[in-house]
């Protein structure tokens, strides 16, 4: 998504733009999203929520988050619902699909396929991370793109930037290994309604889990081979939360009293660590990193990954024009 937005920004600033993309579609992982792009309501609330995060590139994000959705819309990207149905967010959720159509006509032309150019030229990564990577060291499923593996990080270290280490990630619960088509609804995200156990019958997480149920993916993924079990009461299984995501278990067990537990896997849909970068998302001399590919936004919890590449793709096109 950020390299879309980069694109198209910098060709409506009237910047000559050349648009690579290493995979075979444009869209990367936000195509296989929900497509909600949203902000924590309050700025103290998103310090609260990733307390490990940088300061001032948080408040970059959320200061322009408005007006950057504003300027998708003006793109014709089409608006499933005006604002989150969550107290603490406020934000929009698009059509992916209808998203990334608006983004391409704005960015122009398109070349699929291609490998990681050189910095002879300004140039913007924006490559989505390394979740495959990430997921491939750790034995974890892959809940992103196919080709995401740090290329755009590789190319900014390369060139002088600094590193923003993590090992931290944004993932889902997964039933186990289903289709990108399924990567939203077959989410098991009900985990705060189950009592949470690994292969050793042992209780890993017996706290409150937040309300992105970010926190027990990574925990989940921390286990034996990154999975556990969900241990699913009665009272537990009538909520609808749990109803609705139930025909997507790929592997069940009868609990004692009429419950149920489900196998559960961590999937990853993009990592934290990244490089450095400044407000005006430059990562070294004529490199500029948007998307994922920076680091020090959600560290510590979990923010919007769509809200990060949107503002630095508008901010990194913006500043390539000065």
């Amino acid at each position: 998504m950020a390299g879309l937005v980069a694109a198209a920004r910098a060709r409506e600033l009237g910047v000559d733009v050349r648009l690579l993309e290493k995979g075979d579609r444009p869209g990367g992982s936000m195509l296989l999203s929900s497509g909600v792009i949203w902000r924590y309501t309050d700025f103290d609330e998103y310090r609260r929520q990733c307390p490990e995060g940088v300061e001032a590139l948080q408040r970059l994000v959320w200061e322009r988050l408005d007006d950057a959705l504003a300027w998708l819309e003006r793109l014709g990207a089409p608006v499933v619902a005006p604002d989150t149905d969550n107290p603490l967010t406020t934000g929009r959720r698009f059509d992916p699909q209808g998203m990334t159509d608006a983004l391409v006509r704005a960015a122009g032309s398109l070349e699929l396929g291609c490998a990681a150019p050189g910095t002879d030229r300004p140039l913007v990564v924006a490559t989505g991370g390394y979740p495959v990577r990430f997921a491939r060291d750790r034995g974890l499923l892959v809940r992103s793109n196919r080709w995401s593996d740090g290329d755009g990080i590789a190319l900014a270290l390369a060139a002088g930037a600094g590193e923003a280490p993590s090992d931290e990630f944004y993932g889902r619960a997964m039933p186990g290994p289903v289709s990108e088509a399924q990567f939203v609804a077959a989410s098991q995200l009900y985990g705060r309604f189950a009592r949470r156990v690994n292969d050793l019958g042992e209780e890993f997480f017996p706290g409150e889990v937040s309300w992105s149920e970010n926190d027990l993916a990574q925990a989940i993924a921390a286990q034996p081979v990154g999975r556990a079990w969900y241990e699913l009461d009665k009272v537990a299984l009538a909520h609808p939360e749990v109803a609705a995501k139930l025909p997507y278990a790929q592997e069940t067990e009868p609990l004692a009293g009429g419950g149920l537990r489900v196998r559960v896997y961590a999937a990853v849909t993009h990592t934290y660590g990244g490089v450095e970068i400044d407000t005006r998302s430059r990562a070294a001399d004529g490199v500029w990193a948007a998307g994922v590919d920076a680091g020090g936004f959600s560290n510590g919890g979990y923010a919007s990954g769509l809200a990060q590449a949107l503002v630095l793709g508008l901010v990194a096109a913006e500043d390539v024009r000065q």
